[in-house]
């Protein structure tokens, strides 16, 4: 059973940083897109940062110059790295991966979200 294993999280006071890691485990499949979304209280999920297999990451604007991703394939796993937070990225933080099914198509898979907390 795929799962997506979710890591880091937590309150810090504006200006601080986070870290959020995020591993897939049970699944020896090929997978392509891996990152991070937020979903803040009454409003939509939106993606934060995303990387592509052997791709270029991509950014939501409001947080490029403050956040980085980066990918280890060996382990499966994605890292948010996340600086200089103001109270605007408070949200809950969901891994995402597109993973290659048995069936021959792409699978979205999601972890079950952990929460980021930004005081001013």
């Amino acid at each position: 059973q795929v799962q997506l294993v979710e890591s880091g999280g937590g309150l810090v006071q504006a200006g601080g940083s986070l870290r959020l890691s995020c591993v897939v485990s049970g699944s020896t499949l090929p997978i392509d897109s891996m990152g991070w979304y937020r979903q803040a209280p009454g409003k939509q999920r939106e993606l934060v940062a995303r990387i592509p297999r052997g791709g270029t990451a991509i950014f939501a604007d409001s947080v490029k110059d403050r956040f980085t991703i980066s990918r280890d394939y060996a382990k499966n796993m994605v890292t948010l790295q996340m600086n200089s937070l103001k109270p605007e990225d408070t949200a809950v933080y969901h891994c995402h991966a597109e993973i290659y099914s048995e069936s021959g198509n792409w699978r979205d898979y999601w972890g079950q979200g952990t929460q980021v907390t930004v005081s001013s």
